[in-house]
């Protein structure tokens, strides 16, 4: 099964939708979609910077992030963490919009929920420049303290009361004036589009402008809109995906070196070696010995 950008989340408690990822430059616990992984979801996530500094990527535009500081990401949006101090770390609170309406067709989910989670809003840093900020952050330490301790009686409903209440400190400090106009969304989409195209079909022989027709655009504004949200060109980022397959095959199977390369969509094996060496540093053997050197050590 091919990872799609469209992240699922697999709740631990499928009665309570709501999650805490750890995540450092190794791993993420549980396990999900981690540092360097660009994902969408349909949950709106609260990320706050445990240790070090990050820099996260929404619909292409770079926030950088300071220990203790946090950024609200709106449900469908694009983001990537590209940047992670090397003993770094965040945690990511995911949970459906629903948990905040209390239940369907409620005053607080037609007034107070779906007027923002359906906006252009596509992020919101939250730095603790104001009180209002500051208090948020302080709830999301103690949330991040709720989910890790052993689970009480009753934590199901302190961590939805705290995201209530941190809910309604946000709205009530911020205007949506300040959300990012519709062509942003909508050049989100096309991108969504584009890029699931690719993570679909990147072992095949593909075109510019095949990935152009999935989005109905043309070549030069498919180009563009790579450039402006991920800042690589398509052909860049169909390179990349395919060397991070073939880095998957290289440790977990013991296909040649050959076969990996035609698997991951190279025609010619000098130009994976090449393409794979630029990547990593690294040739694929290389690569391969020192993976499995590390995890004998491991």
């Amino acid at each position: 099964m091919e990872k799609q950008l469209h992240e699922t989340i697999l709740y631990p408690d499928v009665s309570f939708p709501y999650i805490m990822y750890t995540h450092s430059v190794h791993e993420s616990i549980p396990k999900g979609r981690g540092f360097n992984d660009l994902h969408w979801h349909e949950e709106l996530q609260i990320t706050l910077v445990t240790k070090g500094k990050l820099v996260i990527q929404v619909n292409g535009i770079d926030h950088e992030l300071d220990t203790g500081q946090a950024i609200l990401i709106n449900k469908g949006v694009l983001h990537v963490t590209t940047q992670l101090s090397h003993h770094g770390q965040y945690v990511s609170f995911n949970f459906p919009e629903k948990l905040l309406a209390f239940y369907a067709d409620s005053a607080m989910e037609k007034n107070y929920v779906l007027p923002y989670t359906n906006s252009f809003l596509l992020s919101l840093v939250i730095k603790g420049d104001a009180e209002w900020q500051i208090q948020i952050l302080q709830m999301l330490w103690d949330m991040k303290q709720k989910f890790d301790m052993k689970k009480s009686w009753g934590w199901e409903y302190e961590v939805s009361i705290k995201t209530a209440q941190l809910w309604f400190i946000l709205i009530s400090n911020i205007s949506l004036s300040e959300e990012a106009p519709k062509y942003v969304k909508i050049q989100q989409e096309r991108l969504q589009l584009m890029l699931s195209f690719i993570h679909q079909n990147y072992f095949n022989n593909i075109t510019l402008q095949e990935i152009a027709d999935i989005a109905h655009l043309s070549v030069s504004e498919c180009t563009r809109s790579f450039k402006r949200t991920i800042h690589m060109t398509p052909y860049d980022y169909l390179i990349k995906y395919r060397i991070k397959k073939s880095s998957e095959l290289l440790t977990s199977t013991q296909y040649t070196i050959t076969e990996i390369a035609h698997r991951a969509g190279f025609n010619h094996v000098n130009h994976f070696i090449q393409s794979f060496k630029k990547h990593y540093n690294k040739t694929p053997k290389e690569f391969r010995k020192f993976r499995n050197d590390f995890m004998i050590k491991e």
